[in-house]
């Protein structure tokens, strides 16, 4: 589904248009009712309207959602007014079953600073008394390793941690990742082994990267398969 319009490129972005939440539940019913997913993911949703609609209809929903909580562009242009982010804390971390913040999202939900492993450990544990099944805390903008920390649905922890890759074209990455992540469990996989092949596809989405533009460009999302 589309639920906004952004003016971007490598190097900026310039326009932002949300949609009316009316027109985006059209799109998602009428996906519903012809091809029902194993599983679905939220991104950018913009306005406290759309979040509040999403949110509604996601109480009938009889698979996994994955809530991406998107609220700033890798340029740094804010995707959501502050209206919304009080409505994706309020009405849609209860409907995940898997939030997926960075770091900066952590903060913004929580309200303190999100910056070593412990702080990610205890966002985790805020966000899931918010109501999520399970948080997935992403540390890509911790110094050294790139190191996620997901508490799962057990309310245990798992650490995930690769390489970090010189590289500007991360263009795209945490939606990517957490769409990986989706599709492993749409696909039956569980929690923590799909984060585990989510992590494994990013990283050599990144690691391959095709070099697109003069700023930030995208991830290969042509990468080889997740390996089971």
């Amino acid at each position: 589904m589309i639920t906004l319009l952004t003016v971007q490129n490598t190097l900026t972005v310039t326009r932002v248009e949300v949609l009316d939440p009316g027109l985006v539940l059209e799109q998602l019913r009428a996906v519903l009712a012809d091809i029902p997913p194993g599983a679905a993911k939220t991104g950018a949703l913009g306005s406290a309207d759309l979040v509040a609609a999403i949110a509604r209809e996601a109480e009938g929903f009889g698979f996994p959602l994955v809530v991406d909580p998107v609220m700033i562009s890798k340029h740094g242009a804010p995707l959501v007014a502050e209206e919304a982010r009080v409505a994706v804390r309020d009405l849609l971390v209860p409907r995940a079953f898997l939030l997926t913040p960075n770091l900066h999202e952590a903060e913004a939900l929580t309200g303190f600073a999100v910056n070593s492993k412990e702080s990610m450990r205890r966002a985790a544990r805020v966000l899931r008394g918010l109501g999520a099944t399970a948080v997935l805390v992403k540390g890509g903008h911790l110094e050294g390793a790139a190191c996620d920390i997901l508490l799962d649905e057990a309310g245990e922890f798992h650490e995930f941690e690769s390489e970090r890759i010189d590289t500007p074209h991360t263009h795209g990455t945490g939606c990517t990742y957490s769409a990986a992540i989706t599709a492993e469990l749409a696909k039956g996989t569980g929690l923590v082994e799909a984060v585990r092949r989510g992590k494994d596809f990013i990283t050599r989405a990144i690691r391959t990267n095709p070099g697109l533009g003069g700023g930030s460009g995208p991830v290969n999302h042509f990468t080889a398969p997740i390996r089971s």
